[in-house]
């Protein structure tokens, strides 16, 4: 299937590599592809390896993009919602597969913003009323979301959306990426939950010296 990657960071030269090797066709959306092809170290070495990837900007992207595929929001969690808005007509119908942490870096201490009483993943279906956002991977670093053995692959990858549907077709896409337990948590307000995960994921990983760890629901 095609599958949009919104963002050109870390997250996307993790999961572009990983779809293109199960035979996705995948593009990319940026603010400047100029600018990304000129600035973006890590984006030139990706795009060198993968020749085929496509870049252009947001609205042309996610024009491009294909109902029986997904978009991917890897997008800053502080800039997703004002970058996402304007492209609410091209994503109506559309699966949102949402990774994004709601982490704002640039105050002190990894503030969480929204938490509790909202999520950025409810803000993000607020904001594409027509498309069936799906929040998952978030509870994770880059490189585990598609290699749950780097962290050992008996543990849990979450999935949150109001589309049943929707969270079917991410699901498939997680088990192909070696993902075993996939666990439904409910509707997107369920994002609320694995967004303040995020907060034990960095004192958890500075106690243990390592970013490649994962959570697991023990039935």
């Amino acid at each position: 299937m095609k599958i949009v990657i919104l963002g050109t960071g870390e997250v996307c030269q993790v999961l572009a590599p990983a779809f293109l090797a199960l035979g996705h066709e995948v593009a990319v959306g940026t603010r400047d592809p100029g600018a990304t092809r000129a600035g973006n170290a890590g984006y030139r070495v990706l795009a060198a390896r993968h020749p085929t990837l496509e870049l252009a900007d947001f609205r042309d992207a996610a024009g491009a993009a294909d109902p029986t595929g997904l978009v991917v929001n890897a997008l800053s969690g502080p800039a997703c919602v004002d970058t996402l808005a304007p492209l609410a007509a091209d994503l109506a119908g559309h699966v949102v597969m949402d990774v994004s942490s709601p982490f704002d870096w640039s105050r002190e201490g990894a503030v969480l913003d929204p938490v509790n009483t909202d999520s950025l993943g409810e803000a993000i279906q607020r904001a594409l009323p027509g498309a069936f956002v799906v929040k998952t991977l978030n509870t994770l670093a880059a490189q585990v979301m598609t290699d749950p053995d780097a962290a050992g692959a008996d543990h849990t990858v979450f999935v949150s959306g109001e589309d049943g549907a929707a969270k079917e077709r991410v699901g498939a896409l997680l088990r192909s990426l070696g993902w075993r337990d996939v666990l439904d948590l409910g509707g997107i307000r369920t994002a609320r939950a694995t967004e303040m995960m995020l907060r034990m994921w960095i004192d958890a990983s500075g106690a243990l010296g390592t970013h490649l760890l994962g959570f697991k629901i023990v039935r």
